[in-house]
């Protein structure tokens, strides 16, 4: 059964990221590094607060990156004869989009509160864009990311008709704050995954960088991640 999120504690260990070559401080975008696991409780609570702050102009637009310990998340879609072992590992109801998703170590989480207000309130070329993150994020390690009709994610050809996922996404917007976000698979235990059919597809696998032969670190993903996204959401998208 999935748990209730409320009364969790306050985040003590988040700071910002502060890389002078790509801070981009004109766009109005706090970047926020968590370098312990997050509960989902924790999350939820810093992003509901956030969301908030966003919207009154209390708090600055956030990307906050960090990993989870193991966990399963239910989107408002789950199916849960999806769920395979509900016991393995602690299942929450995300109230974002999509349906159930892992989370755990080696996967990098980025966590996207941004403020639609300020753009044209377009959530799909909000989620496009997210997409195009992702892809252009994998492109500066060789790694070539695609698009697949009808299937949420960012996909990997493998040969031979086999396709991995090595990204998820997952988005809610409330009064045109965006909040969740997306993964990308570093190196997390990939048999994790084998407790749900992730996202409601069970016939393709799960991938990582690290299973793809790249030898890349945390810090190598969270860089490229940050260089990708000002290429993506470009200055004239996010005014200040």
């Amino acid at each position: 059964m999935s748990k209730t999120v409320k009364n969790s504690q306050v985040l003590t260990n988040d700071r910002p990221m502060n890389d002078p070559d790509t801070t981009h401080e004109d766009l109005g975008i706090e970047w926020r590094l968590t370098e312990n696991h997050v509960s989902y409780p924790d999350a939820l609570n810093f992003m509901e607060d956030r969301v908030g702050k966003i919207f009154t102009n209390e708090s600055p637009q956030t990307v906050w990156l960090l990993e989870h310990p193991p966990l399963y998340t239910a989107g408002t879609s789950a199916d849960k004869e999806d769920l395979i072992e509900p016991d393995r590992f602690p299942v929450y109801d995300a109230g974002r989009g999509g349906q159930y998703t892992y989370h755990g170590p080696g996967q990098r989480v980025a966590y996207v509160m941004l403020n639609l207000n300020l753009y044209n309130k377009d959530v799909r070329k909000f989620v496009y864009n997210l997409e195009e993150w992702i892809i252009q994020t994998l492109a500066k390690f060789n790694v070539k990311g695609e698009r697949r009709e009808g299937r949420v994610g960012i996909w990997i050809d493998r040969g031979n008709g086999r396709e991995d996922k090595i990204a998820a996404i997952g988005v809610r917007v409330r009064k045109w704050i965006t909040f969740h976000g997306i993964s990308i698979n570093l190196d997390p235990d990939l048999s994790h995954f084998e407790g749900i059919v992730p996202c409601g597809i069970n016939q393709h696998g799960v991938t990582s960088l690290v299973d793809l032969g790249l030898c890349i670190s945390m810090e190598d993903l969270d860089v490229a991640m940050k260089e990708a996204f000002y290429e993506v959401f470009k200055p004239e998208d996010l005014p200040a």
